[in-house]
């Protein structure tokens, strides 16, 4: 249990942190990227402001100018003269490079900018993008010509800064993380000691109350079951009417023998539960035939049943049944439980089923199954039955049942890496199937 909850809120804390920590990241990221693109922008715009000013102050201009901006910017520069092109650009030339910038040209005379920079009243720029390139179109008009220089910048120097920056976050927040959860480990372990402590200390008090109080009881036990026994005995050898302090005696003496095996059941039942607790609860497996284990432990009921004229039956497999490998004893135990409350709650002239079966498909498992017609269990109660100490409205009223009857067989099958389920009875539409699977 400390350990279920141990990591139950590790997990709480750690997912927490894990979103708000990566809400936080990808938020700064963001923020950061768009600053990152910002920035690049009005640097190259600052860039180009500067190329155009030198363009309009320039009367010829120079290969070698041209060439070394592409080289300082990064960057493909397309020259047209009145419309056609430079020199530059023959010179410049190959397919890749002139495919591209006519498809520049042509998304620029298809969707010319509608933001124009004046550098002077003969020299202005307009700027617009692409998926890949950033791009700027200086227009110069010499001597009543029209210049038009293109320059193309390539986003992947900001794509490749940008992803470079989201895999050092990456790195971080993952290096973060692994510390946080291993903190948070840490940290749950030193937060649930001291309640881990105080649950020892209840298990150990529950455990030493129980072996100390079974000492006692057994000698009541005895005491009554020898004093009844010399009460019949000379009853039985006085003659005429017997006294009415003789009979109250023997309802005295068979009170305190039942509240005495009611007080035994239960320290049996804690001290069950408290070495399941203590992670102790003795299992030993062995191949066991279910088949025999069913039919002996039904047999220890039929006169139970029989006194409240319930029909009590065993359905077995026609074909024989592998051996189970499980604690014969604690499965007899858990049948037990099973087979109590069913005759418990179930009225006189009822029936009562004890099935079993074995499923030999991809998940084989054995099946063992109680039905009956009694009074039934609720759709809420169906999901707190198997806790400790509840008990329905409609068993309250027995004193025989304590609540851990359901919980002992819960914790048994647990063991075993079964399972235990309660449902209505299909069969008859009244009553109650509890079906314990086992690997």
């Amino acid at each position: 249990m400390f350990k279920k909850v141990r990591i139950r809120l590790t997990l709480l804390s750690g997912m927490m942190t894990t979103l708000i920590l990566t809400i936080m990241t990808c938020g700064y990221l963001y923020i950061s990227e768009q600053n990152l693109i910002e920035n690049r922008r009005s640097s190259y715009q600052s860039d180009i402001y500067n190329i155009a000013v030198h363009l309009d102050n320039l009367g010829v201009i120079s290969h070698i100018w041209l060439s070394q901006i592409e080289a300082s910017h990064n960057c493909f520069i397309s020259l047209l003269d009145n419309g056609k092109p430079s020199l530059f650009n023959q010179k410049q030339t190959t397919k890749q490079r002139t495919e591209l910038l006519d498809s520049l040209w042509a998304y620029y005379r298809d969707n010319e900018p509608a933001v124009s920079v004046a550098i002077s009243y003969k020299c202005h720029y307009q700027s617009f993008s692409t998926a890949d390139y950033y791009c700027f179109v200086i227009t110069v008009i010499q001597n009543k010509t029209p210049i038009e220089m293109l320059i193309a910048i390539p986003l992947s120097d900001i794509r490749g800064q940008v992803l470079r920056q989201r895999f050092v976050f990456l790195g971080v927040v993952f290096l973060a993380l692994i510390a946080i959860w291993i903190f948070m480990w840490i940290y749950t372990k030193r937060l649930l000691a001291p309640i881990e402590e105080n649950r020892l200390r209840q298990n150990r008090f529950v455990a030493a109350a129980s072996h100390e109080l079974r000492t006692p009881l057994a000698v009541i036990l005895s005491c009554a079951e020898a004093a009844q026994d010399n009460l019949a005995s000379s009853t039985t050898q006085q003659t005429g009417k017997t006294d009415t302090s003789v009979i109250n005696l023997k309802h005295d003496i068979a009170a305190i023998k039942n509240e005495a095996l009611r007080s035994s059941r239960l320290l049996n039942d804690m001290l069950t539960l408290s070495s399941r607790d203590a992670g102790h609860l003795d299992i030993q497996k062995a191949p066991t035939e279910l088949d025999t284990l069913l039919l002996n432990t039904c047999e220890a009921f039929e006169r139970l049943a029989a006194e409240k004229n319930i029909r009590l039956s065993v359905v077995l497999p026609d074909t024989p049944v592998p051996a189970c490998c499980c604690d014969a004893q604690r499965i007899a135990q858990t049948l037990t439980i099973l087979l109590h409350n069913a005759v418990s709650y179930t009225p006189e002239h009822g029936s009562i089923a004890a099935t079993l079966s074995y499923r030999k498909n991809a998940r084989r498992h054995f099946s063992l199954a109680v039905y009956d017609t009694g009074i039934g269990i609720s759709d809420d109660d169906k999901t707190r039955i198997f806790e400790r100490f509840y008990r329905s409205e409609k068993a309250r009223s027995d004193k025989n049942h304590f609540g851990l009857g359901l919980s002992i067989a819960y914790e048994i099958v647990a063991a075993h890496g079964g399972t235990i389920t309660a449902a209505d009875n299909p069969d008859t539409g009244r009553g109650t199937v509890f079906t314990v699977r086992l690997p």
